[in-house]
């Protein structure tokens, strides 16, 4: 039971898997689509107006001084799930769609998570400072990077992003993210004590777009284009791609001579890909129609990586000796 209950899919997920099925059943249609669409870009730049607002510069800047460890993150994050992702590719039309490959490539492409990549180090007993700093780094050059990342690959394979789409991220990403940062020292400590509130409005905000991307695409015909076969390989893909980057990050931090403490943390941040960035950077990209089975991949990923790092966590935490220091700095 204990082994189940950690693969047990958390609350926001659920919430996520209502969303598409309320997509499924009763998609936004008409010029109540068009509303809710208006909605959700406000929405989409309230969400990283916070994130600048309340993600701390000392602590990317003090974390800096341990750069062999947060550019061996940042290459997995930015160098190594990008090949991944175009070599996932390779897999199209036979093993995935073509859509599904883009929605892969289009994960590889993202930052790591903040939250998750924490918390799993402090369970693990590894560098929880250290983590800090490598997922808040990895968050703050993902919002310049991932739309970069994102044009040059797809254009490479045929796709790419267009003049619109580039001022849309000006626009709805980077200017409130800016402008969130020039604030935070008027901010950052409201939005420290309000953590649990701003986190609400970030849940929101992604289930409004998960909620839009898949009405729409259900009224595009999306369950008709998704059979239990492609859903299943779809599946088989994510695993793999995070197993391959789990045993690369692994092999990478023992590799070039890191403390065990050091390793988790570049296991953790380097294997992550974040939900709360995707989703909404996805909804401003790709075309509304698009958006649904882009976002597919991400959203299996998500729990996928959940549930694994959950069990890799505590097998850490077994292993760890009597007396870790790691242990006093994650508490």
């Amino acid at each position: 039971m204990t082994f189940l209950a950690r693969l047990r899919p958390d609350n926001f997920t659920l919430l996520l898997v209502a969303m598409v099925t309320l997509g499924s059943v009763l998609p936004v249609r008409g010029q109540f689509a068009q509303g809710f669409d208006l909605a959700t870009q406000l929405a989409i730049a309230l969400l990283f107006f916070l994130h600048g607002a309340r993600l701390p510069r000392e602590v990317v800047f003090r974390g800096l001084t341990h750069w062999r460890l947060h550019l061996t993150v940042l290459a997995s994050t930015y160098v190594l799930f990008p090949v991944l992702g175009l070599a996932a590719g390779l897999l199209a039309p036979t093993i995935i769609t073509p859509m599904m490959a883009t929605g892969i490539l289009f994960l590889c492409c993202l930052p790591s998570t903040i939250q998750s990549s924490i918390a799993f180090t402090s369970i693990a007993r590894g560098n929880v400072p250290a983590a800090v700093c490598a997922a808040s780094a990895s968050n703050l050059i993902g919002v310049l990077v991932t739309p970069l990342l994102v044009g040059v690959l797809m254009s490479a394979n045929g796709g790419g992003i267009s003049l619109g789409s580039i001022k849309s991220i000006v626009l709805q990403i980077l200017v409130p993210f800016v402008v969130g940062q020039a604030l935070h020292p008027l901010l950052g400590a409201w939005a420290q004590r309000n953590r649990k509130w701003l986190g609400m409005v970030d849940r929101s905000s992604i289930l409004m777009v998960v909620y839009g991307a898949f009405s729409e695409a259900v009224v595009h015909g999306l369950w008709r284009q998704l059979s239990p076969a492609n859903l299943t390989s779809l599946v088989a893909v994510n695993i793999l791609l995070l197993v391959l980057v789990l045993g690369a990050t692994t092999w990478a931090a023992r590799s070039m001579g890191f403390s065990r403490e050091d390793e988790i943390t570049i296991v953790f941040c380097g294997s992550k890909k974040s939900l709360a960035s995707g989703v909404p950077i996805a909804n401003i990209l790709f075309p509304g129609s698009a958006v649904g089975m882009i976002v597919l991949p991400l959203m299996l990923f998500h729990q996928i990586q959940l549930m694994a790092c959950a069990v890799l966590a505590r097998r850490y935490a077994r292993q760890a000796p009597a007396g870790d220091a790691a242990l006093k700095a994650a508490e």
